[in-house]
């Protein structure tokens, strides 16, 4: 995620070998005693790669625990996002003076099928992905963007939005997406100067897809 965000954003990043270290005590409490393996594993390599990203910022490894939504909850006067897909975790942290929300998302490129995509998909938007170079899973690269248009989304307005609620067009040439927000979301937004356009930059490797995107303060 490092070369796709600015260095005010702190940058953590785990691979398969590194889904290790220890939770919390509220971060525990938050995963329950239930959770999976996966989950549990999945879990504690974020909320361990928050913390190494606010260390970075020079801050205390805080707590990263969960809201009612699962969506984390930072500490005080930092802004930050999490991710996680197989084999592969990252969490960005910034101080929320500097940054008013940071998103960021990672999958793995994938044949999505036709039903899922229209799920995800506008019609225009399908044909934008057809329209693009052949090779890439498009369609993924879309998801993963909307993903981190939504992170970015909730922490700001407290509402989260449906997939064709973000209208995204991918720029291969420049490794860019634009996402324009349903004008109906912002309308009914609770708060003022919901954002309506969200600019983000992407990464396709031949193993995974990445999405990153940051919001500054007017």
């Amino acid at each position: 995620m490092r070369d796709l965000l600015p260095a005010a954003v702190a940058v953590a990043v785990a691979g398969p070998a590194d889904f290790v270290g220890e939770l919390l005590p509220a971060e525990r409490a938050c995963l329950g005693e239930r959770a999976v393996p996966s989950r549990r594993r999945d879990f504690t390599a974020g909320r361990v790669c928050a913390r190494r990203a606010m260390t970075a910022l020079g801050l205390p490894p805080h707590p990263v625990p969960s809201s009612a939504d699962r969506s984390p909850v930072w500490p005080p006067g930092v802004v930050g996002a999490i991710t996680h897909t197989r084999g592969y975790c990252a969490a960005v942290a910034a101080h929320a003076a500097e940054v008013r929300a940071v998103g960021i998302d990672a999958e793995r490129p994938r044949q999505l099928e036709a039903g899922v995509r229209r799920m995800i998909c506008s019609a225009e938007e399908e044909a934008h992905c057809a329209g693009l170079p052949a090779g890439t899973a498009w369609p993924v690269v879309l998801f993963s963007a909307k993903e981190t248009v939504y992170k970015l989304w909730h922490p700001i307005v407290g509402t989260w939005l449906d997939f064709h609620d973000a209208a995204v067009e991918l720029d291969p040439s420049s490794g860019t997406f634009t996402a324009r927000i349903s004008p109906a979301r912002i309308a009914a937004a609770p708060v003022a100067d919901p954002p309506a356009v969200i600019v983000g930059r992407f990464a396709v490797e031949e193993d995974l897809v990445r999405t990153a995107a940051l919001l500054h303060h007017r």
